[in-house]
């Protein structure tokens, strides 16, 4: 009866429907030599050996990835009395464990155990795979446990769903006990063992096993130098990248194409775009991965002109085509560069093409969308996240959060925040900088305290995210009491950063020595952004003197800053002082120093149209012009007195 009602439960989850099971033809005509066109049905194998056929058809199916003819196949093997062997069920197993269908899997569990084959080798070891793949860790290491022979496939097999699973502390225990039962790891263990560090974010722990092993003398393997030379890039390690690319010549895994992708990666990541192109040129073969590593090598070193280029040739190849790896590392890439309508448009293009974007995509276009303050077009995108069931994904939630933010929308942007499930610390950081860059010090106050009481630990972010609001909202007791508590709560050292935010709190409050104290016993070197900060409140409250010794440590530190130039330039005209503000002028030019041309963007039927000061090329400017001067009127007539002071359109002529 049991065994009845199991058929029946995988007969329903496959949604099996009368008709002959279709196989790869291909290989099972050049297994058995059996014509192409002959029908392949289940009728006639009593006499052929059944269990054999099905096992080798099973296994031509699996191998091939068609995984739902696998167990369409065993499901009519089941209906037709033809019992499984411990061949079958292995490759049922392995089918089963790619569907990635729980039920389905625990099923075919619960069939292994009425068969008697709990015990075979063969088969646990390809359940404890399973599982591994189903998240399920706990059931494959109750089977391993269970085991009464183990080989070294169930060893292996453990620690890489550990290392599937992003668990390197499960796989590092696993190798321990290995090596408690006398059995040295071999190099699949290593690479296993080496990958969950690695993919667990632990770079140096995983470079310390890659050292071990090769002390022990293990076959180091391609798989294992893949690995390490991923480390590398995330490391920035292109020294000892470079030594890796040595071992690669000298063991012979240069023909490894996986080697070579990993190898373009590294360069590029360490900045090395030249080695990562020489590397990409002499490749006789490249796949679409050698491609993408080459485009995101020039896209992350900045390099947008050049990663376009790339891209551009991948586009008319005549066999392979960008994918959505290919469009996201260029439009991420002139994101990250402030070429934010580039990006757009290439979104724009994409979609023309028929690629759908992923959650990088989406991120890195939310990020566009908060620059411009192109809030209209971020609500689209939000409703494409919405459609492709994509809110669920954190990435994607932190880049709403921040897109909402900073176009000033917080209801929307709280309402992103409130319905993460799974905040991390990205969340609350951009949700306490949102409140605190329109100046709303309280609401960031609020979410940060609650953040704390969730049992988050603030990191540097978070205090620059705080102090920062606190300075906007003029908050400093509660800002003096945050950077106490930085190191004597929080253990969180102070860097620059927390400096100049610390600065730019008691400045903005009038507290000018104490702000020059505070730069004068820092325990490091104060950089021009603190000083700029100190010098930008004595232009606020008008104060020459301490504004002079300021700018003296700026000057004599080389910056390039123009703006604190500026700064000291305006604070001289504020008080009369035009010839020393001419003079701070003339050594800006003299230094070669530019202001950076001041921009704003406005976004009208889904077009961002971005103006920069100076620009008299600016289509439609006369209008502008027009609208301008009827507001200025309009202005004057309501009592408006404009803010007299030095004339900046001067001063940026003359830098330009």
């Amino acid at each position: 009866m049991i065994w009845a009602m199991e058929v029946d439960t995988v007969h329903s989850e496959l949604q099996y429907e009368e008709e002959y099971v279709l196989l790869d033809l291909d290989s099972v005509s050049s297994l058995f030599q059996i014509p192409e066109n002959a029908p392949y049905t289940l009728s006639g194998l009593d006499t052929m050996h059944p269990v054999l056929i099905i096992d080798q058809k099973l296994k031509a199916i699996v191998s091939h990835g068609f995984y739902e003819k696998a167990l369409k196949l065993y499901d009519k093997m089941r209906r037709l009395g033809v019992w499984a062997d411990g061949f079958t069920l292995p490759l049922v197993i392995r089918a089963c464990a790619f569907m990635d269908r729980s039920r389905l899997c625990k099923n075919v569990h619960s069939h292994v155990i009425q068969m008697g084959f709990q015990n075979h080798l063969h088969v646990v070891n390809e359940l404890i795979g399973m599982y591994g793949k189903l998240g399920r860790m706990e059931c494959a290491l109750q089977l391993f446990d269970k085991m009464s022979v183990r080989s070294y496939v169930s060893w292996n097999t453990l620690v890489s769903s550990y290392a599937l699973n992003y668990d390197c502390d499960g796989a590092s225990e696993i190798y321990n006990r290995m090596e408690l039962d006398g059995l040295e790891p071999n190099p699949v263990t290593w690479t296993s063992l080496l990958s969950s560090h690695a993919r667990c974010g632990r770079n140096e722990k995983t470079m310390e096993l890659f050292d071990m092993m090769r002390v022990r003398g293990t076959e180091t393997t391609a798989e294992v130098l893949a690995v390490v030379l991923s480390v590398c890039a995330d490391m920035a390690l292109v020294d000892k990248g470079k030594k890796i690319h040595g071992y690669v010549i000298r063991g012979g895994f240069r023909e490894y194409l996986f080697v070579k992708n990993a190898l373009i990666c590294m360069y590029g990541k360490c900045g090395d775009v030249e080695n990562a192109y020489k590397l990409f040129v002499l490749m006789e073969s490249k796949n679409l991965v050698s491609w993408n590593a080459l485009i995101s090598s020039y896209a992350e070193s900045g390099l947008c002109d050049e990663a376009y280029a790339i891209f551009s040739q991948l586009d008319a190849h005549p066999v392979m085509t960008p994918n959505i790896i290919s469009w996201s590392a260029v439009i991420q890439g002139f994101s990250s560069t402030g070429q934010g309508e580039k990006s757009l448009e290439l979104f724009r293009q994409m979609q023309g093409a028929g690629v759908l974007p992923n959650c990088v995509t989406i991120s890195s276009l939310l990020s566009v969308c908060a620059e411009l303050a192109a809030i209209n077009l971020g609500r689209e995108i939000h409703g494409h996240v919405l459609r492709a069931l994509m809110d669920g994904n954190i990435l994607v939630g932190n880049g709403l959060i921040n897109m909402y933010t900073k176009c000033g929308s917080f209801n929307e942007g709280s309402r992103v925040f409130e319905n993460i499930d799974s905040k991390d610390l990205i969340s609350w950081n951009t949700m306490i900088a949102g409140y605190g860059m329109h100046g709303l010090g309280e609401n960031a106050l609020r979410i940060f305290h609650r953040m704390v009481k969730m049992g988050f630990e603030p990191d540097n972010v978070t205090f620059i995210a705080v102090l920062s609001a606190c300075s906007h909202a003029g908050l400093v007791t509660e800002g003096r009491l945050l950077f106490d508590q930085m190191i004597g709560v929080y253990g969180v050292k102070p860097q620059m950063e927390h400096y100049a935010c610390m600065v730019d709190l008691l400045g903005r409050a009038g507290l000018l020595q104490e702000g020059s104290n505070i730069v004068k016993n820092m325990p490091m070197k104060p950089n021009a952004c603190v000083w700029s900060a100190l010098l930008n409140s004595c232009r606020m409250h008008k104060n020459t003197d301490i504004a002079e010794e300021t700018a003296t440590h700026i000057f004599n530190l080389n910056s390039e800053m123009a703006g604190s130039y500026m700064l000291m330039s305006d604070i001289y005209a504020a008080s009369g002082r035009w010839e020393d503000s001419a003079k701070v002028r003339i050594l800006a030019k003299e230094k070669g120093l530019r202001k950076i041309r001041g921009q704003s963007s406005i976004q009208v039927k889904n077009k961002v149209f971005v103006f920069s000061a100076g620009n008299t090329m600016q289509a439609g400017l006369e209008l502008i012009y027009t609208i301008l001067y009827h507001l200025a009127l309009q202005m004057e007539r309501e009592g408006y007195v404009p803010k007299m002071g030095v004339s900046q359109e001067n001063t940026d002529k003359e830098l330009d």
